[in-house]
């Protein structure tokens, strides 16, 4: 048997990683820009990180949720400690999909109603059912069958039309999309929209699955604006790697015994990989040093005013060339041995490096892409 092949693969086998480094079967080493779209958080093989997962493999490492898990409970108090959401409730499950499947679900089951409104070049994963797309064929976001989904601009006066209906439970916005682009409604925006659902007795709902866990240089991205979602999605750098996802929801909704389900969600390993990463981001002071060296390389970048656009925040960064950087991209790895990303839009690089990436590690990108984009400087 082959494997189905629908990812693109570079002929690299990663065989060891530390930090923001990876060596292949030759020894050759890569610098880790991009951490597998958003997930490496703290850095692979951090070393409280690999404590964290052996210790619970000498004990238990899964079990199902017909029993008590006090490690759950344990990563529940913590991320609402870290987070300042300690008055949220948390469902764990196994990825973001998976968390934000469950949203949409509480959202229907609290109001009464089915039709979602998302954001135009928004993602929410890929979950079973019935899959809308948006203008651009090549964005999808699909949701669950039950679901009808309606696409609008980043214009409140438009997502309040649609309100209006009164058959919407829900309006899911990334406060950073990522596989669109970087892209970044405004802080007065969000707080807008906050006012707008909340005057409709609709959901709210901030997928924060790729722009949360410090990236942004706040814990969650949506901070920034200073709104309190009714429910927050999360999973990529909540694990660093190992494969969990979790549905913060406010006081507003009551729990009760087979609302929501899961297999593997909430997993021993799980948690204590879920834990391992809070205690690393509150000891190394993990989203300050991210909202630092963000603020570092996208001054270094506008500076030199290559890119059209340089978007984001933290360590979530996009550039907007006016030209497809796929070649830009393949130079960085074969030339430089430097990974980044693509997005949706075929003229932004994306970059997500770990939380942990250094000044000189973010001058040794500067310097492969200024080698291969020659610098403007300043007239």
């Amino acid at each position: 048997m082959e494997l189905f092949n629908v990812y693109p693969l570079v002929n690299i086998t990663p065989v060891k990683a530390l930090g923001a480094t990876l060596w292949d079967e030759q020894g050759r080493d890569y610098l880790d820009f991009y951490g597998g779209h958003a997930v490496i958080s703290i850095g692979h093989a951090h070393p409280h990180y690999v404590q964290r997962l052996q210790a619970q493999l000498g004990q238990i490492s899964f079990y199902s949720n017909s029993v008590q898990i006090p490690i759950q409970a344990e990563l529940a108090r913590k991320l609402g400690q870290v987070s300042g959401y300690e008055d949220y409730s948390l469902f764990l499950s196994s990825s973001g999909a998976e968390a934000n499947e469950n949203a949409l679900k509480l959202a229907s089951f609290h109001t009464g109603k089915t039709r979602v409104v998302a954001f135009k070049g928004a993602f929410h994963g890929r979950t079973s059912g019935a899959v809308a797309v948006t203008d651009n064929p090549k964005i999808v976001a699909p949701f669950n069958a039950t679901h009808a989904v309606t696409f609008v601009d980043y214009d409140l006066r438009a997502v309040a039309q649609v309100l209006k209906g009164g058959d919407v439970c829900a309006v899911i916005i990334e406060p950073i999309q990522g596989v669109g682009g970087i892209i970044m409604p405004s802080d007065d925006f969000l707080a807008g929209l906050a006012l707008v659902c909340g005057a409709h007795e609709v959901v709210l709902i901030a997928d924060e699955v790729q722009c949360g866990y410090g990236r942004s240089g706040r814990f969650f991205a949506h901070q920034h604006s200073g709104i309190r979602p009714d429910i927050i999605t999360t999973a990529k750098g909540m694990g660093n790697g190992f494969p969990i996802g979790g549905t913060l929801i406010s006081p507003k909704f009551k729990a009760s015994f087979g609302l929501l389900g899961t297999t593997f969600g909430g997993n021993h390993l799980a948690c204590a990989a879920g834990l391992a990463v809070l205690e690393v981001i509150e000891q190394e002071n993990l989203v300050t040093h991210a909202a630092e060296m963000g603020d570092y390389l996208r001054a270094e970048l506008l500076a030199h005013g290559q890119a059209q656009e340089v978007r984001g925040r933290g360590l979530m960064v996009g550039l907007r060339y006016d030209f497809p950087i796929k070649e830009l991209r393949d130079k960085l790895l074969s030339e430089h041995r430097i990974f980044v990303g693509n997005a949706s839009d075929p003229n932004v690089l994306r970059l997500l490096p770990p939380l942990t990436i250094t000044k000189a590690e973010i001058d040794q990108f500067l310097t492969a892409l200024y080698s291969l984009i020659p610098i403007s400087e300043p007239a």
